[in-house]
């Protein structure tokens, strides 16, 4: 019954945006007023990346809530989103209005691994195959991702022709056999081109601490109210993993209770991607990589098997802005689906 105002990292690796996501979908369907910032950052306060903007909009967002002032800010619009460092859009609604779950398949491509994603399904009886490499992470995939290697199975458009933004929560099918008893599953969205981006994998998740402090109301004795001013720690990059999701293949038929799997035997789950909003440019490239353990992130499992994916069987489901026509418009134009 409590409004929300809701703050996260869009690459907060500690509390994951699948987490944030699956709540505000929750908050939506029960009819809670709510607010939304996302940033570029990882596990850090907004008071740390967004200061000049944070503290007054607490205070007016308290101010009505909880004080019953009619300021104005439940009318203005729900999200704010960072695009690139410091530079923020707004959207009236969130996940932005006009967004739908679009169907995208891989497809077999020139190379063992490196395969096409666009809108038709695989034909019957097509496969890749990887094998689990716990040392490798989503990182090491997607900067080989035109490359055939064998942790990992990639799947890319072609550039694309218009921007695509993706808004919302997504998920990947995956019908997979392993060759052993226990198998996990990682599924990451990348953005195939240069940006600026913060840096969220430093120590600082995408600030960097200054020396200069300023204040922020009244200190005590015992209470600081002056604070060391910050700004953007940022990073030139080829590539951006905007979203990722894991799976244990043993949950296939029950989330909450796992079970050793059949070696040669095919089964079919979903993977949950975590909620992010991201615009892929034009003249860049959506990625979807499908492999075994995500180092850092999830533990491996206790063997080391060889997943063989159906690819007429595996599809993501994806927060297109736009649907299918978007889709098409982005993908089409530049060079086929």
């Amino acid at each position: 019954t409590a409004s929300v105002f809701a703050i996260h990292g869009m690459q907060d690796l500690n509390v994951r945006t699948k987490h944030f996501g699956q709540w505000w979908d929750a908050l939506a369907d029960n009819g809670v007023e709510r607010k939304v910032w996302l940033s570029q950052t990882g596990h850090v306060d907004p008071f740390d990346f967004r200061r000049s903007a944070w503290v007054p909009t607490l205070h007016r967002w308290f101010d009505h809530y909880l004080m019953g002032y009619d300021n104005g800010i439940d009318d203005e619009p729900m999200a704010d989103i960072e695009r690139a460092p410091d530079r923020w859009t707004t959207d009236r609604v969130w996940p932005a209005a006009g967004t739908s779950a679009t169907t995208v398949r891989p497809r077999n491509g020139s190379a063992p691994g490196v395969g096409e994603l666009g809108t038709r399904r695989a034909p019957h009886g097509a496969t890749e195959t990887f094998t689990d490499d716990p040392r490798l992470n989503e990182e090491d995939w997607a900067a080989q991702v035109d490359t055939s290697t064998p942790a990992k199975a990639g799947f890319t458009t072609k550039p694309l022709a218009k921007p695509l933004r993706l808004s919302g929560s997504g998920k990947v099918t995956v019908t997979a056999t392993p060759s052993t008893t226990t198998a996990h599953l990682s599924a990451v969205l990348v953005d195939l081109g240069p940006d600026t981006i913060r840096n969220y994998g430093a120590a600082g998740e995408g600030i960097t601490t200054l020396a200069d402090r300023t204040c922020w109301g009244a200190s005590t004795t015992g209470d600081s109210a002056c604070y060391k001013e910050t700004k953007a720690d940022t990073l030139n990059v080829g590539h951006t993993v905007f979203s990722r999701g894991w799976a244990d293949l043993g949950n296939w038929a029950n989330p909450g209770k796992g079970r050793p799997l059949t070696p040669g035997k095919p089964y079919t789950i979903t993977l949950d991607l975590a909620a992010s909003d991201h615009v892929v440019p034009a003249g860049h490239r959506l990625a979807l990589i499908i492999a075994g353990t995500d180092a850092g992130l999830i533990d491996p499992p206790s063997t080391s098997p060889r997943l063989t994916l159906d690819l007429a069987r595996t599809a993501a489901r994806l927060p297109v802005v736009g649907g299918g026509k978007a889709l098409a418009a982005a993908t089409t134009g530049a060079g086929g689906a």
